[in-house]
C-alpha cells in the first residue's frame, strides 16, 4: 500500500496520531505468494545495513533472499540464521550475478567496490538496489548509467527521502509556487558518540582466518590486515568518503528532488579532524556551499562533536514562506513588514511626514492601519502509514515486475553521489570546484 497522505496539525493534535518511524505497514499483505511469482534477491555484502534491509525484505512475501556473500564469515552465518538458513552463503559476488536463479542484487558493500559491483551485476543482467552513494568517484556515475540504460534494468538507490510523503509534499508545495522564489537552503547533520562518528566495536572472532581481507581490499591500496579499517571501513579514504558521501548525500537527494534540480554548478568546502583521530583520516567536521544552475544555494554543515540540538534538519527559504524538516514538516509564511522610518527621519520634515501619509506606504508599513482581517499561518504535517523505506522498496519491486520508474535511478543516484564528491574535491585541493557532467575542474 502506499504510504497515506499527511496529518494536518490540526488533527495530529485532536486524535494524537504520529507517523511511525520503524517498519510497520499500513496494510496486510499476503503471507504465501506462488513461487512463479517470487523475486530472488543475492546480497552483495553483508554488513549490518545489509541485516536491516533484509529484516524489511520480510514484509514482502514476494522476496526471496537466497544468496549472500561477504569477506567476513561471521556475517555470512548471522545472514544465514537471519533468513531461516535458507540461504547460500560465498565470498566472491561473482558466483551471484552468474547464477540464472537469481534476479536481483542487493549491492551493501563498502563504497569502493560500488563500481565494480554494479556494473558486474547490472551487465550480468540483475536488477539492482544500490546502497547510497552510487559511487566512489564522480566519473564512475556515467558507467553505471550506461549499463543500467543498455539492459533496462530496473535500479533503486539507496536514499529513500523521496519515498516519504513528507518529502513529496514539499516538492509539491515549491512546485505549486507556495514558498515563493526559493534561493537558499540550509542543512545539518550533527552526531556526537564513537559509534555515530563510525568507530564501531569490533567482533571478537575477526583474524585473518575470518576476514578476507585481500578481497576486502580489491582496488583500494595494498595494506597489512587491520580490523579497525575492515569493520570501520567509512573512517578511511581508501574506501569511503566519509561524512559527504554517507550522510550529505542523503541531504543532497532530497534536495535534489524537491527543487528539481541535478548537480550544483560550483562547491565550496572547508573541514577538519579534530576530535576522532583515533581509527580515522576523513574530516569529523564539514561546512560546504553549494550554488545550482536552477538559482539557488545551499548551506551544508555537520559534526560528529555535538548534536546541534535535535542531530540536524533542513530548512526550504523562499520569499513566501519557509519549509522546516524535523518532527515532522512545517510551512511557515513570511510576514514582513517594510520599516523606513528611521531612513525618513533624516529627510526634510515636510517630505517625511508626507511619505507616511501616503496611503500606499501606510499600509506597508504600518500593520495597525490595515483592516482587521484573520491571515493564514503555520501549517505542519506528519507522515502516517507505511514508512518510506518500505515505499522505496516497493517501489523496486514494481519496476522489477513492470518496467515502471523508481525516482533513484543511477542517473538520480549519481547526482546526489556527485554532490558529495564535488565537497570531498574542494575539501582536498582547498579551492571551489566546478562539474560540467564530464568533467571535474577547480578554481
Amino acid at each position: 500500500m502506499a504510504q497515506r497522505f499527511l496529518v494536518s496539525r490540526r488533527d495530529f493534535m485532536r486524535t494524537g496520531v504520529i507517523g511511525t518511524a520503524g517498519l510497520a505497514m499500513g496494510a496486510t499483505r499476503p503471507a504465501v505468494v506462488a513461487p512463479s511469482d517470487r523475486i530472488t534477491i543475492g546480497m552483495i555484502g553483508a554488513g549490518a545495513r545489509a541485516h536491516q534491509l533484509v529484516e524489511a525484505f520480510k514484509q514482502f512475501p514476494e522476496m526471496e533472499v537466497v544468496a549472500a556473500c561477504d569477506a567476513y564469515t561471521g556475517r555470512l552465518h548471522r545472514m544465514r540464521d537471519r533468513t531461516g538458513r535458507k540461504i547460500d552463503i560465498m565470498a566472491d559476488y561473482r558466483e551471484i550475478i552468474n547464477r540464472s536463479d537469481i534476479d536481483a542484487v542487493v549491492i551493501s558493500s563498502p563504497d569502493h567496490w560500488h563500481y565494480r559491483h554494479s556494473v558486474d551485476s547490472l551487465n550480468a543482467g540483475k536488477h539492482a538496489y544500490i546502497e547510497k552513494p552510487l559511487t566512489y568517484s564522480i566519473e564512475e556515475g556515467l558507467d553505471i548509467i550506461e549499463a543500467q540504460k543498455k539492459l533496462n534494468l530496473a535500479v533503486q538507490v539507496g536514499s529513500p527521502g523521496p519515498g516519504g510523503v513528507l518529502v513529496q509534499k514539499a516538492r509539491q508545495m515549491i512546485r505549486e509556487g507556495k514558498l515563493g522564489q526559493v534561493t537558499m537552503v540550509r542543512a545539518s547533520t550533527n552526531r556526537n558518540t564513537a559509534s555515530g562518528a563510525w568507530i564501531y566495536p569490533i567482533p571478537p572472532d575477526a583474524s585473518p582466518k575470518t576476514v578476507d581481507w585481500d578481497l576486502f581490499l580489491g582496488s583500494a591500496p595494498k595494506r597489512p590486515y587491520s580490523p579497525e579499517r575492515f569493520f570501520r571501513w567509512r573512517c578511511y579514504k581508501d574506501y569511503s568518503g566519509g561524512m559527504s558521501t554517507d550522510l550529505y548525500v542523503h541531504t543532497c537527494t532530497t534536495i535534489n528532488y524537491v527543487m528539481g534540480a541535478q548537480i550544483p554548478e560550483s562547491v565550496m568546502a572547508m573541514g577538519g579532524l579534530y576530535r576522532w583521530t583515533r581509527s580515522r583520516d576523513v574530516p569529523d567536521t564539514i561546512n560546504a556551499s553549494l550554488k545550482y544552475r536552477e538559482g539557488f544555494m545551499v548551506s551544508l554543515s555537520g559534526t560528529f562533536n555535538n548534536q546541534g540540538g535535535s542531530g540536524g534538519g533542513m530548512r526550504i527559504l523562499g520569499t513566501e514562506g519557509s519549509l522546516v524538516f524535523g518532527g515532522g514538516l512545517r510551512f511557515i509564511p513570511e510576514r514582513v513588514n517594510e520599516s523606513n522610518g528611521w531612513i525618513t527621519d533624516s529627510w526634510p520634515k515636510d517630505l517625511a511626514d508626507a511619505y507616511i501619509a501616503d496611503p500606499a506606504v501606510r499600509l506597508e508599513e504600518m500593520p495597525s492601519s490595515r483592516p482587521q482581517a484573520a491571515v493564514e499561518g503555520e501549517e505542519v504535517y506528519f507522515s502516517e502509514g507505511q514508512a518510506s523505506i518500505l515505499a522505496h522498496i516497493q517501489e523496486w519491486l514494481d519496476a522489477i515486475r513492470n518496467g515502471s520508474a523508481t525516482k533513484e535511478n543511477a542517473e538520480v543516484g549519481h547526482h546526489a553521489a556527485a554532490c558529495a564528491h564535488m565537497i570531498n574535491s574542494s575539501l582536498e585541493m582547498e579551492k571551489t570546484v566546478y562539474w560540467d557532467g564530464q568533467h571535474l575542474t577547480a578554481k
